[in-house]
């Protein structure tokens, strides 16, 4: 792990490769360690950093009101501090809006956006009471032991049979959490609504989906295609919401079709 001052807080991240850049943002209940094996895949092509988010992995905790926003600022703030020019950003789940909010904010830093599982937030995706129960079952759970809750969670990241390597490499980031990350993140995303901003991306943008993703669904995907005018989507069949995880050959195989379309 290499690490960097950013605003004020240290940023974790992993560096693997040497080609052009390649950022990835992961989801909740995780960090950097979720993009192993696409440090490992996508490595002999590119410059891939993988980052601990704000109160993830071993980055320091973000103050209690950190806003989307900010951590998309902190995003800047990391390829500005380690010479990333122009680099693909890429993100699954939340570090897909998070990759939103990115350009959003810093259009012209990102060369494509690869976007897997995406939101355009919790509220700019889900109807208002999802959004309520989701965030209010995961700020009473951010309470107790993880120990207490994280199993429950995996049946809705996996669609198919699943090793169990993969199984305890993200029950291990699960319990790793802690609430002074999971709460930002949480109230953060579920406020944020990106759809306003979608129309204007105007950089090669990639949509990854598994079609049995029971968090993010297609109906979600299909808005956000929809929504983005650079945008190809590809759908992955049998494959749940963490997809990187579940079908990772299959995943890196579009995210290299993809790039290697861009930097041609």
């Amino acid at each position: 792990m290499e690490r960097v001052d950013v605003g004020g807080l240290t940023i974790a991240y992993e560096r693997a490769g040497d080609g052009p850049p390649l950022v990835l943002l992961h989801g909740g209940f995780s960090d950097h360690r979720a993009w192993r094996r696409q440090l490992e895949s996508l490595s002999h092509e590119w410059t891939v950093v993988a980052w601990d988010a704000p109160g993830c992995g071993a980055s320091s905790d973000p103050p209690a009101d950190f806003k989307l926003g900010d951590y998309a600022d902190c995003v800047a703030g990391l390829v500005g501090a380690i010479g990333l020019e122009q680099p693909h950003v890429g993100g699954l789940s939340f570090g897909a809006g998070l990759a939103l909010q990115f350009y959003d904010r810093h259009p012209d830093l990102s060369r494509s956006l690869i976007l897997a599982s995406a939101y355009a937030g919790w509220g700019g995706s889900l109807p208002p009471e999802e959004v309520e129960a989701r965030l209010a079952r995961a700020v009473a759970d951010a309470e107790k032991p993880p120990e207490q809750w994280v199993e429950s969670y995996l049946p809705t990241f996996f669609a198919g049979e699943v090793s169990q390597e993969a199984i305890d490499e993200v029950v291990a980031m699960m319990l790793d959490t802690r609430p002074a990350g999971m709460l930002p993140m949480l109230h953060a995303f579920a406020e944020a609504d990106l759809r306003p901003m979608l129309p204007r991306i105007s950089v090669p943008t990639l949509l990854l989906y598994g079609d049995a993703d029971i968090r993010s669904p297609l109906d979600v995907a299909e808005e956000i295609h929809a929504a983005i005018p650079t945008s190809q989507l590809i759908v992955l069949p049998g494959v749940g919401h963490a997809s990187q995880v579940e079908a990772p050959h299959a995943f890196d195989a579009e995210v290299r079709r993809f790039l290697l379309d861009v930097d041609a």
